[in-house]
């Protein structure tokens, strides 16, 4: 589903990628069961000019603005970051048919664990899958 988030079909529960933790129901948003840090947004956009003298200081106003970062419970990797106003219910920003995924998995005879690969463990790169970026001519 993303980097870091994985949905077992078996199990219709939300996994961490990196430790497998469960994060909750497929069926609901796997927010809920990440820890949330409610964090300043001051801390991230430190004013660029002095707070003592300016009202305005193009830092964001954290009685209008909130940063919500979500991380793994099991490995604390960061899974999501979201902007929201004060009091505003965390984004549902992923929901999906489990009932036709699990169906259109099972038509392709194959288990999505085994195909959907975002790069390999050792850190190495299979011969034929180098990327060149920004390199002018010849192969990568």
């Amino acid at each position: 589903m993303t980097e870091y988030l994985l949905i077992d079909l078996d199990t219709e529960k939300w996994q961490c990628r990196r430790c497998g933790h469960d994060l909750g129901s497929a069926r609901g948003n796997y927010k809920e069961g990440t820890l949330v840090y409610d964090r300043d947004p001051r801390e991230i956009h430190q004013p660029i000019i002095d707070p003592e003298r300016y009202e305005f200081t193009f830092s964001p106003d954290p009685t209008y603005c909130r940063i919500l970062e979500y991380y793994c419970p099991g490995c604390g990797t960061q899974m999501e970051t979201e902007y929201l106003p004060p009091g505003h219910p965390p984004v549902v920003d992923m929901e999906w048919d489990v009932d036709a995924l699990r169906e259109q998995w099972a038509a392709r005879g194959v288990d999505p664990e085994e195909v959907v690969k975002y790069g390999p463990e050792d850190g190495s790169e299979p011969e034929g899958e180098r990327h060149a970026h920004g390199s002018q001519g010849g192969a990568a």
